[in-house]
């Protein structure tokens, strides 16, 4: 099935994954961790949709979920024109090729046991039926497209840079041409120097074979300049989503607001402050009634504790806020 530009490649719809908390005499469910709760986004072919928000907000949980490392609760997936929500393992597989992931930690990520050709070749032995000849012919143009010599194919993860190691992983993503790559973090566990360098290299293959990304990440920063729209994601839900530049310099929501102003702008001499959050993100556990985020907002009235806010279109920008148009 093709797609033109206007198609949605991945489409999520209240997509809602909690895990149960079991206890007690017969390990029945006593509370739940309400990890993601009830979110819909869709990105299209050769686009880059960037999921940030501070750790524990559920945005890995989303990537995991789409690629059925977890199984969904409730809500729809799909993609490619196809529902891939409650697939087996087994009816997955032919979609798996279209979807790959790139880790946070290249090392954790990479076997240390196995050579580069055995951690390039691996996809190409579940899903591909090539010669071994083929095979090394494609792990070395691999190697090239990520800027790493041929000679790299007999080595190990361990005598490797950080930069090389997640080179490695951008190139196994790669290996079966997906249509759609899941970026976990990929460049958080690299010095800035390196950070660069990489998503520099994630652009050029972008433009170069199509691919849409789904780019998780807890900065900003590192999101501005690489992705089309940004979803800010709090407490299991996006409070904020809009084309990247509005949402950088016009953010609708207060969460929004506070972590565009903890961004590094340099050379800006604005005097703009930096909006420091009081207390804690509260657990997914037991999450805030009405609004999530008003045990944390300056805004907060008695309507944002007992009332959840619609999400409401401003501009260009969905906005989950009860009064964003007057702060």
């Amino acid at each position: 099935m093709t797609h033109s530009e206007n198609q949605a490649l991945l489409q999520v719809k209240d997509l809602v994954k909690y895990y149960p908390i079991r206890g007690g005499l017969f390990f029945r469910e006593i509370a739940r961790v309400h990890a993601v709760d009830g979110i819909s986004f869709e990105i299209k072919p050769g686009q880059t949709l960037g999921l940030v928000g501070e750790s524990g907000c559920g945005k890995s949980t989303v990537g995991r979920t789409l690629i059925k490392l977890h199984e969904a609760n409730s809500g729809q997936i799909i993609f490619d024109g196809h529902d891939i929500t409650h697939l087996s393992r087994k009816d997955f597989r032919p979609h798996r090729e279209n979807i790959q992931f790139i880790f946070q930690d290249p090392y954790e990520s990479l076997n240390p046991r196995h050579t580069v050709r055995q951690v390039l070749e691996e996809p190409y032995l579940i899903h591909c039926n090539y010669s071994k000849k083929e095979r090394i012919k494609r792990i070395e143009e691999l190697l090239e497209l990520v800027g790493l010599p041929k000679t790299a194919i007999h080595k190990y993860a361990h005598e490797f840079s950080g930069g090389q190691r997640q080179r490695i992983g951008i190139a196994r993503a790669l290996a079966l041409k997906p249509k759609l790559i899941i970026c976990d973090e990929p460049v958080s566990a690299l010095d800035v120097s390196v950070q660069a360098q990489v998503m520099n290299l994630m652009v050029d293959l972008q433009k170069e074979f199509n691919l849409s990304y789904l780019f998780i990440a807890h900065d900003l920063s590192v999101v501005k300049h690489l992705c089309d729209e940004i979803a800010v994601m709090y407490l299991g839900k996006i409070v904020e989503k809009g084309p990247a530049e509005e949402l950088f310099n016009s953010p609708k929501h207060p969460y929004t607001k506070a972590l565009i102003s903890a961004v590094c702008h340099v050379g800006d001499e604005s005097n703009k402050e930096r909006i420091i959050l009081e207390g804690e993100v509260p657990s997914p556990i037991s999450p805030p009634s009405g609004c999530r985020f008003h045990t944390r907002c300056p805004y907060t009235e008695a309507k944002c504790r007992n009332q959840v806010p619609e999400v409401q279109l401003d501009g260009d920008t969905l906005v989950a806020c009860h009064f964003h148009k007057e702060i």
